[in-house]
């Protein structure tokens, strides 16, 4: 994640806040508290989960004015049981109390894609297969949801749609056919990866002649993903092969055990459950 990007993104968070009024002044509860009031406190997690978003806070605090020290418990994808700390804050107490809600939406929503991907990380930790994310992202928050999978051990699929190219349906109609697409992909962007979503063994078969690099299997049955696998290992151009649609934590040990390589899950950054999260001061600071 660029510096840049989350300063930005902590801005507009706290301008939904602060009407756009510099520092804790459009708080106007934080005002009834002494100016110099100093106070202490502690976030922790009432839930379990893998931590993120520890640049954001900093960020947070940062723009109120730099006057709260953080001192942190946990780091980036760390697992964290409920009811541990994951941070301390100590300094100006409006500053803490006006950043409070902020820091910890970031948290709260980071820390909960972090531990959806590790929920279904762990379950097909016995497979060769990996896990990915999509481009399901809630609007503005692509990179630092992306920047989150990673933390839950998962990994990222095309961040958007300059940096790959994923041939599908209407786009294989456009183009007039699988071999088509893709061969003019190959022309437009050598250096980018290729991949082709299909829906049947015959159009997997045409984007393997056709040379793609990843094929997308989408919604195959545990049968033709088996047959897939096996049509894949004796083509003469292999691609990696990807499933998607259909995926929850009933179904994604099942489709890993067929050989896929990689199983791409939109849940994992858009059925996000939050992490719930506490701060409550502690004494006052000396």
């Amino acid at each position: 994640m660029r510096e840049q990007e989350i300063a930005e993104s902590v801005k507009r968070a706290l301008d939904e806040d602060l009407k756009g009024s510099s520092g804790v002044e459009g708080d106007i509860t934080a005002l009834l508290i002494p100016e110099n009031k100093q106070a202490k406190a502690v976030v922790i997690t009432r839930d379990n989960a893998v931590f993120c978003g520890k640049a954001w806070t900093i960020e947070v605090f940062k723009q109120l004015g730099n006057n709260v020290k953080i001192t942190w418990h946990v780091k980036d994808g760390d697992f964290v049981q409920a009811n541990s700390p994951l941070f301390t804050l100590q300094g100006v107490a409006r500053s803490m109390l006006t950043g409070e809600r902020t820091a910890l939406n970031f948290i709260q929503t980071l820390s909960g894609i972090a531990t959806q991907v590790k929920t279904h990380i762990d379950l097909i930790a016995s497979t060769k297969c990996k896990l990915l994310d999509t481009r399901k992202t809630l609007p503005g928050l692509r990179n630092a949801s992306k920047y989150a999978v990673l933390c839950g051990g998962g990994h990222n699929h095309r961040i958007g749609l300059f940096d790959a190219y994923l041939i599908k349906e209407n786009h294989i109609l456009a183009c007039g056919g699988i071999q088509k697409a893709v061969q003019m992909a190959n022309t437009q962007h050598p250096e980018l990866w290729v991949e082709v979503e299909v829906e049947t063994l015959n159009e997997l078969q045409q984007a393997l002649d056709a040379g793609a690099q990843r094929v997308m299997l989408d919604n195959f049955s545990i049968s033709m993903m088996h047959e897939a696998v096996t049509l894949n290992k004796t083509h003469p151009q292999r691609a990696d092969l990807e499933v998607s649609g259909n995926v929850n934590l009933d179904t994604i040990l099942g489709f890993a055990q067929t050989g896929v390589d990689y199983i791409s899950v939109g849940a994992l950054t858009k059925h996000i459950h939050a992490i719930d999260l506490s701060m409550r001061f502690i004494d006052d600071a000396p």
